[in-house]
């Protein structure tokens, strides 16, 4: 999977449109809706977990006004996952650069 680019409410990976909040996992695209708008919940990233990536990387969105939780760093750190937390463009660029070489998940929020 690759993200061909991404503006304010719109994401095109792997030559698909999405105009929703996505996990993006190896294999597949999941439709993200979260119990909390804009937080973050360890809940929310059932299907990341379950992935089993090597590393993950949050997009807050265009102005990040999506925040993560403590508990979603606490859980990945105890696993040895590493999370990286940026807003949305940066993290687009940071997971293309990054999946080459490592089992990357992406979980972004497409607006604010």
């Amino acid at each position: 999977m690759k993200i061909d680019s991404y503006r304010f409410g719109e994401i095109i990976i792997s030559g698909k449109r999405h105009t929703g909040d996505v996990i993006v996992l190896p294999e597949r695209v999941l439709s993200w809706w979260r119990k909390t708008g804009h937080a973050v919940e360890l809940a929310d990233l059932k299907a990341v977990i379950d992935a089993g990536p090597e590393i993950l990387i949050i997009g807050t969105g265009a102005y990040g006004a999506m925040r993560v939780l403590p508990e979603v760093n606490d859980f990945f750190s105890s696993k040895g996952i590493p999370v990286i937390v940026l807003l949305s463009s940066a993290a687009c660029e940071k997971y293309n650069e990054l999946c080459e070489t490592q089992r990357t998940a992406l979980a972004i929020h497409l607006t604010c």
